[in-house]
């Protein structure tokens, strides 16, 4: 009983009007957040964290972390309520988190610890020390298997060069397998080679998933440090914004007209935005032939997840994200990049 009070509470009804009859779906919201340089205030052997301890460049103390933790659990907890009230996200792709006890920590946040969300974390090779990792809520998604695959340098690239691997996560959501790739690609320090190799490497990962069970429902989100234009996304993943052109092998990326036709993105870099922070979704999981079938689960919308309390509100960088520092300034924000958000939709028997 206590499982379809559950069910029914996390349900949300969208009326279609046939005949007499009305069809009922479920929702399930899927987010992604760059945390920007959640570290805690410790040093970690073998990393280059020197910038995010007491005595760094950015004095990270105890008080710094403390809000941090309790800023970023506001805003994970908001994503997906606009359309799911009190329920929130069933999965959230992070970038840029430290280790484990940061989300031990961050996990432990009341708005959070409420929701009795988990994590996925396994430690990568990046110098600074940075990750990727997953929240989910094991009420609405199930992990079965996790790995992290190593981002493995071209040949023409330095044979050391270290960075964030790909999370892999597979599991079950509305009762069907679902897996999530956690990216965060190499920055705009590096040439775009950097990033289609990354691109190449999750596609071998995408397709080796689909390959196993073609049911498989495959989301590639993350920090692309590309737009949906760039060659990367476009090219080398094969997502485009057009629902009707989405083949076998390409993905559907819902995030391609926001940036082309509205101008708008996730990080504002001199006074232009950019639209890094993306979910892309395999052939399985939109509707290419113009019908309403939910029978299974499939993309509904999207939205780049904005609060007045992420943004500056005034001054120098007004109407961008408010980050933690600027101008080695501590702003007690959140992050640099906007959160992203997709809903799916299946519908109830």
């Amino acid at each position: 009983m206590k499982k379809l009070s559950l069910y029914l509470v996390l349900s949300l009804l969208l009326v279609t009007v046939c005949a007499s009859a009305q069809r009922k779906f479920s929702v399930y919201a899927v987010g992604f957040y760059n945390q920007e340089n959640l570290f805690d205030t410790c040093h970690d052997a073998g990393k280059n964290d020197s910038e995010f301890l007491p005595t760094g460049s950015y004095r990270w103390n105890g008080l710094k972390y403390t809000h941090k933790l309790r800023n970023m659990a506001r805003a994970l907890a908001d994503m997906g309520t606009d359309k799911l009230p009190g329920v929130g996200c069933a999965v959230i792709g992070l970038s840029e988190v430290e280790n484990s006890k940061v989300l031990d920590d961050l996990t432990a946040q009341e708005p959070l610890r409420a929701r009795g969300y988990k994590y996925v974390h396994i430690e990568g090779p990046d110098v600074r020390g940075i990750d990727c990792a997953m929240l989910y809520n094991p009420a609405l998604f199930t992990v079965k298997d996790t790995k992290l695959v190593p981002y493995v340098p071209a040949a023409s690239m330095k044979s050391d060069y270290k960075t964030r691997g790909f999370l892999t996560v597979s599991g079950e959501m509305a009762g069907e397998p679902v897996a999530v790739i956690v990216c965060h690609w190499p920055s705009r320090f590096a040439n775009s080679p950097y990033r289609e190799h990354a691109a190449a490497q999750v596609k071998v990962i995408k397709d080796s998933l689909l390959k196993a069970n073609p049911a498989m429902k495959v989301m590639v989100m993350g920090d692309l440090n590309d737009d949906p234009t760039n060659k990367s996304v476009k090219d080398v993943l094969g997502a485009t914004g057009d629902v009707k052109k989405v083949k076998e092998g390409m993905m559907y990326n819902p995030w391609y007209n926001l940036l082309v036709k509205e101008g708008t993105g996730t990080l504002s870099y001199q006074g232009s935005w950019n639209l890094f922070d993306q979910i892309l979704l395999t052939p399985n999981m939109v509707n290419t032939d113009g019908k309403k079938d939910f029978s299974t689960l499939k993309y509904w919308t999207r939205q780049i997840f904005r609060r007045d309390y992420l943004m500056n509100n005034e001054g120098r960088y007004k109407g961008t994200p408010k980050r933690t520092h600027a101008s080695g300034i501590w702003l007690d924000g959140y992050s640099d990049h906007l959160p992203v958000v997709v809903y799916l939709v299946k519908e109830r028997k």
